[in-house]
């Protein structure tokens, strides 16, 4: 697996100004017709997100405290610690199947 490249302080500071931007935005987007505010919203939260330790840490807190909230956000915002959950899910699921036709309990 490849690491990710650093961005520079400046680069960070201007993806994190534009994705505040962008949920001071959502308001004004969101009276036009149609679902553009919640396409909008999502944009610039995860400008946010990605740029500041601050926002993640309160993302962190708000997940523990509304796990279904965590898990939608998760998803939408493609974390790979939500694939690799997903993926403990399906493995364990598959074990439990496998013990059931093997006569096991779980």
């Amino acid at each position: 697996m490849s690491r990710p490249r650093r961005k520079s302080p400046i680069v960070r500071l201007v993806l994190m100004a534009t994705g505040f931007l962008l949920i001071a935005a959502t308001p004004l987007v969101g009276i036009i017709p149609g679902p553009g505010g919640i396409f909008v919203f999502a944009a610039g939260l995860v400008l946010v997100l990605q740029n500041s330790n601050w926002a993640r840490k309160h993302f962190a807190r708000l997940k523990r405290r509304w796990p279904r909230f965590g898990h939608y956000a998760d998803r939408a915002l493609r974390r790979r610690s939500f694939r690799r959950r997903r993926e403990r899910a399906k493995e364990a699921e598959i074990a439990r199947a496998e013990a059931v036709t093997l006569g096991f309990k779980p």
